[in-house]
């Protein structure tokens, strides 16, 4: 299946864009990808941290050559991407990024509240080891001595993850990470210096909760955490129309292109 026949002057752009981001090695993995995942991981990465923007076009062949795989893992990436909603295939017109929808965002808050509240609830009841507590702070060090949002991005995945490995739902987990795909877009572009600031606290107080024991509390800290996308998602979409639908047809606000690039300024 082709999914489009001429390669995109976006995609091509993009491609180029997204190098230092793509190469840079992948948080380090349980077991080996296979070419799917990792080309589906690699697009995800470069379509959250808004290089890859809404409309863009994204060919099989480019993407091939582009990972050094052939086509099948590719279509099967694309798979991926599409029920993490990420891409949308349309006929006659290829396999585009998506724009953000808000509906979707507040569906994945809500799916994430219902299992990381159990995920410390779970851990409090049980009462944490002092290595996990540990561990968490550890974390948080990490966390504190970052500067750069989409490392950082990384470092709260890791934490959350490390909290559902605690509470034995590491699966729970990872049925989050494809709901929440489309959050991750706003909450990567949310990760301005003093919003860290804000989130690590709100880490800190999860752990404080998990340290005591306290149920009530870690469950509190981690619904105020998690009740921050809501906070954040207004003034995203005010900053960054271009990325969210704005009409009827489903198509979102788009600034002009750089003719030169091909690529928003």
């Amino acid at each position: 299946m082709e999914v489009y026949s001429k390669p995109s002057t976006a995609m091509t752009a993009a491609a180029h864009k997204t190098a230092s981001a793509t190469d840079e090695p992948a948080p380090v993995e349980a077991a080996p990808q296979s070419e799917a995942a990792r080309v589906a991981a690699a697009l995800r990465r470069a379509i959250v941290r808004c290089e890859l923007e809404p409309g863009d076009l994204l060919s099989e062949a480019d993407v091939s050559r582009r990972y050094g795989v052939s086509r099948q893992p590719v279509r099967e990436a694309f798979i991926r991407l599409v029920v993490a909603q990420l891409v949308e295939v349309r006929p006659k017109s290829g396999t585009r990024v998506r724009p953000i929808e808000v509906d979707v965002i507040h569906t994945a808050r809500f799916v994430r509240d219902a299992v990381e509240v159990e995920v410390v609830r779970r851990i409090a009841e049980r009462g944490p080891t002092r290595e996990e507590i540990a561990e968490l702070k550890g974390m948080i060090a990490d966390q504190k001595a970052c500067e750069d949002a989409s490392r950082f991005l990384d470092l709260d995945e890791a934490f959350h993850r490390a909290l559902a490995r605690m509470a034995d739902a590491a699966e729970a987990w990872a049925m989050i990470d494809t709901v929440k795909a489309q959050m991750d877009r706003v909450r990567y572009l949310s990760m301005e210096e003093f919003h860290r600031r804000k989130l690590i606290g709100q880490h800190s107080a999860i752990i404080t909760g998990l340290g005591k024991g306290d149920a009530d509390q870690a469950v509190a800290a981690m619904r105020t955490h998690l009740s921050e996308i809501v906070r954040s998602l207004t003034v995203i979409e005010e900053r960054h129309p271009q990325l969210f639908i704005q009409d009827l047809s489903g198509r979102p606000k788009r600034r002009p292109r750089n003719p030169s690039n091909g690529r928003t300024p």
